[in-house]
Order: C-alpha cells, then sequence, then structure tokens
C-alpha cells in the first residue's frame, strides 16, 4: 500500500511538472510575436497552446499576420508570424500532420490540391518570419528569449530560377535563394549570417 501510495504521489507530481512546462497565454503571445515586425506585433493573431498543451487560438487578431507560439514539447525556441495569406497551406499541413503523414505526403497533397484549385496559395507572394533560439536562451516562463536568429520566407507559388532569377542555393551568406521552384510551395529563402 505504501508503495502505491508512493507511485501514485510520483505519478501526480510527474504531471504537475509537465503542466508547468506550458508558459502562460501571456507568455506565449509575448514571445510568439516576436518573429514578426515590430509594427505588426499588436496586432497579430497567435495560435498556441492551453493548459493540457491542446492547439488553440490564444489570440484573435486584428491585422494581416498570423503567430505560433513555440511548441512547449520540442527542444530549443521557434517562433513563427506570417502573412494571412498563407493560413490556408499552412492548416492544411497541421491537418495531414496531425493525420500521421509525413513530409513527402504533406507536400504531395497540397501539390495536388492547389493544382486542382482546391488549396488557396498567395497571388502576389506572402512573408513568413521564423525566429529561433537555443534551449539555454530561452525561459518561456517569463516570456524572455535572448540570442535569436530570424530568418525570412517569402512564399511565390509556382515561381522558378528562370521566372525570378534566383539561384537554386545561396552562393554567400544571406543571398535569397529560391526552394522548391516551379511547385506550390516555391519560396525565397534568406538567412542572414549569423553574428
Amino acid at each position: 500500500m505504501k508503495n502505491l501510495c508512493l507511485s501514485l504521489f510520483a505519478l501526480i507530481l510527474f504531471f504537475h511538472a509537465e503542466a508547468q512546462q506550458i508558459p502562460s497565454k501571456a507568455m506565449q503571445i509575448k514571445t510568439a510575436v516576436l518573429a514578426a515586425p515590430e509594427t505588426l506585433r499588436e496586432g497579430s493573431m497567435v495560435y498556441g497552446y492551453d493548459s493540457q498543451g491542446n492547439w488553440t487560438v490564444l489570440r484573435e487578431g486584428s491585422n494581416e499576420m498570423v503567430c505560433i507560439a513555440d511548441d512547449p514539447k520540442a527542444e530549443g525556441f521557434s517562433a513563427a508570424c506570417y502573412h494571412r495569406d498563407l493560413e490556408p497551406f499552412m492548416e492544411r499541413g497541421r491537418e495531414l500532420r496531425k493525420e500521421g503523414k509525413n513530409f513527402k505526403e504533406i507536400f504531395d497533397t497540397r501539390e495536388a490540391e492547389a493544382k486542382a484549385g482546391n488549396l488557396q496559395m498567395p497571388k502576389d507572394g506572402a512573408t513568413l518570419y521564423s525566429l529561433s533560439a537555443a534551449a539555454e536562451d530561452y525561459d518561456g516562463m517569463n516570456g524572455e528569449v535572448k540570442n535569436t536568429y530570424l530568418r525570412y520566407v517569402v512564399y511565390i507559388p509556382w515561381a522558378t530560377q528562370e521566372s525570378t532569377g534566383l539561384a537554386l542555393k545561396p552562393e554567400a551568406p544571406g543571398m535569397p535563394w529560391i526552394m522548391d521552384p516551379g511547385t506550390h510551395r516555391a519560396h525565397i529563402m534568406i538567412n542572414p549570417p549569423k553574428e
């Protein structure tokens, strides 16, 4: 009986500790919007996690930006903000991941749906900002992140090297290049040199 009580107590402590690993709504919003340009942070919509770790809307937005809070289950810090025209593409990816699809299956499904006109893609291009940091530089409970790295992705569906003049790989630090050319997921990558 004593062992059973100790085991139950340890299990309760474990689940309590796990629940404490999810930052508050306010802290998730604070760190998620850091990926957005400063002038767009205040009105950004923010997705994140409730106290049980379930995906949820943390804040409705009033501008064109959608931000994603750091995943508390993943190592390190990663937040992203993107233009709302990318939301159908992003939401479809989340749905397919939830179904257990791998990267290739997700890519192929969205490619087919975009070609068929069933998946709306941005017409004029749309930007995604990705902010990351090492685990030791992130304190989610206090909403503090330091030594961050910000990179940029501009989605330009169906664009090619020929239509843009962009290289297929960076030839110098920070040089923009095109990834997945000719597909629904064609995008310009901009990875600034790390300090």
